[in-house]
């Protein structure tokens, strides 16, 4: 017998085109990924993937592009930058998610998710032609154009419901930067109030109440004229262009006025403003190339806080307890800060991005008692609110009961997303009882002695006016 022949080894190719060109647009080596699992341990969504996070990067790795770019999980990523704070060798996670979006859409490939890349679309449209998202418009487009996908029904309560608070303007507010902007009297002593697109509309109650505890508090707030959408998620996925000129064009128009700090209610403006500072402080010619898009070489000398950072730090919890006029005796709250006032810290400067701490003081200060709990930088899906609102009330429920077990009473929030997924959302998660979700400022009010109406309570889908009024925090 002749010897019997050896099977000849495999030959495996890896194909590094993917990786490269994320390196090239993103300075992402995703080589240096070496599987600890952290980013799908800690994914809220990872069970509506088909790929986890892991092993989409060890396809782009592998050069596996029938994976990475026909997979449903860069799509259905909820942005909330879980996976970039806990990578331990500091990769920007979800920017590859985002890029891998872009860049099946520049091949030709349909998108897994098909409402995603609709509200992407049809977002930077809203904002391209009136500067500022247009809600309604926004969530007629989204029902036009996905009746092939989904019911026209669906959501329709929600929607009913809204509109019966007047939260949602029937005619767009445009917005264009004005061409040239003049020295503001008084601004250097006040603070710029970038309210971002929500609080105009659907997050009415957040901007009543933040202006009026600012007001009681002594802060000079100022709007500045002529500010535009910050681009939100939308723009990130599929014009990151715009998601760096759109903040910059804000704070060119905010620094020329003449401020030296802008604060921002809304957590994804004030993310996505920082994220745009961090990334023309860390290129020299992508800041160039912004300058040039938005006509103006800025000087970097305005500071970007949230709305509960500057409260924090120009009043602090020790006057605040000084102006206290109701205390919120009796009252057992959780704080909820959601995904992005703090993640991730390289962006934000946030010391303790998964445990902070500063609402929980202010809270504290009214005479609230703050149950500490586990969940309060957890994802309430906001990204996908007008996509996959089943991902939103899965998670936003999750949260509810975790913070009925915790012992709280009510969910305190900085957010317009959280609270729109907590707080409108909660009728359609068909609970045994309702829980009060009140934006921080609403509680300030409150405590701090201000009218009914400063607190702007009857805004709220769960009305909190039976609650508040069992702890003898308002009159009947």
């Amino acid at each position: 017998m002749g010897e019997q022949e050896q099977p000849q080894p495999t030959t495996i190719r890896i194909d590094t085109n993917l990786a490269n060109r994320i390196r090239e647009e993103l300075g992402q080596n995703v080589y240096l990924c070496y599987q600890c699992v952290k980013c799908t341990s800690g994914c809220p969504v990872g069970k509506y993937f088909d790929w986890q996070p892991n092993q989409i990067m060890r396809a782009v790795q592998l050069g596996q592009e029938d994976i990475a770019l026909h997979a449903a999980t860069p799509w259905l990523c909820a942005a909330c930058q879980t996976c970039t704070t806990r990578c331990p060798q500091g990769l920007d996670i979800t920017a590859i998610m985002e890029f891998l979006t872009r860049e099946a859409l520049q091949r030709g490939i349909s998108p897994p998710v098909y409402e995603v890349a609709v509200f992407n679309k049809a977002f930077m449209r809203e904002v391209r032609l009136w500067g500022r998202s247009y809600e309604l418009g926004l969530m007629a487009e989204m029902k036009l154009r996905t009746l092939r996908t989904r019911s026209v029904l669906e959501d329709l309560d929600l929607g009913v419901k809204v509109i019966r608070k007047n939260k949602l303007p029937i005619i767009p507010e445009i917005a264009r930067p004005p061409r040239k902007v003049k020295p503001l009297a008084g601004a250097s002593k006040a603070v710029a109030y970038y309210p971002g697109c929500s609080l105009h509309s659907t997050s009415k109650e957040f901007n009543i109440s933040a202006q009026a505890v600012c007001r009681a508090l002594g802060i000079s707030l100022i709007e500045p004229e002529g500010w535009v959408c910050c681009g939100s998620s939308a723009a990130h996925r599929s014009a990151p262009q715009d998601a760096v000129r759109l903040p910059m064009e804000n704070l060119s128009i905010i620094e020329q006025s003449g401020f030296e700090e802008v604060t921002m209610p809304c957590a994804a403006c004030y993310n996505r403003h920082k994220a745009a500072l961090y990334e023309i402080r860390h290129d020299e010619e992508h800041k160039a190339a912004v300058d040039a898009a938005i006509g103006y070489d800025y000087q970097d000398t305005v500071r970007v806080t949230s709305l509960g950072e500057m409260i924090f730090e120009r009043v602090g919890p020790d006057r605040l307890a000084g102006q206290v006029r109701r205390p919120l005796t009796g009252v057992r709250l959780v704080c909820y800060y959601g995904c992005l006032l703090t993640r991730p810290p390289q962006v934000t400067g946030v010391l303790h991005p998964e445990n902070p701490t500063e609402m929980d003081r202010l809270m504290t200060a009214l005479g609230a008692e703050v149950i500490d709990w586990s969940y309060k930088t957890s994802c309430c899906g906001a990204a996908h609110s007008l996509t996959r609102p089943d991902i939103v009330l899965d998670l936003s429920s999750q949260l509810i009961r975790h913070a009925r077990e915790a012992g709280a009473e009510v969910i305190a929030v900085a957010c317009p997303l959280c609270h729109t997924n907590l707080d409108a959302r909660q009728f359609q998660m068909k609970l045994e009882t309702e829980m009060p979700v009140l934006y921080f400022t609403q509680l300030m009010a409150i405590a701090l002695g201000l009218p009914e109406k400063d607190a702007a309570l009857a805004k709220n889908l769960v009305d909190p006016r039976p609650f508040l009024r069992s702890k003898d925090l308002l009159s009947d």
